[in-house]
């Protein structure tokens, strides 16, 4: 069950990401555009936020989500996707 919440969360994560990286191309050449921007920041906070809950529960996924002191290299120690670490 534990690994179906990882993949679940990594799922969700991915979507977010596309979502605000896309937003984010189309504010390259319509900045002017409020409706795009507000989508940008719900996806982008919806990222943030999905990022924060994977490393609080399964560690980090990149070096943005290591706090000093609370183990930094927990990042680099864990398995990585090729073993298996990212599912």
């Amino acid at each position: 069950m534990r690994n179906m919440e990882k993949k679940s969360l990594l799922y969700y994560i991915n979507v977010v990401s596309f979502a605000a990286l896309e937003a984010n191309l189309y504010l390259d050449t319509h900045p002017e555009d409020e409706e795009a921007l507000e989508y940008f920041h719900h996806y982008s906070d919806a990222r943030e936020q999905a990022l924060k809950e994977y490393a609080k529960r399964f560690g980090p996924l990149n070096t943005d989500q290591v706090r000093d002191g609370e183990d930094v290299w927990k990042w680099a120690t864990q398995p990585w996707p090729w073993e298996g670490g990212g599912c």
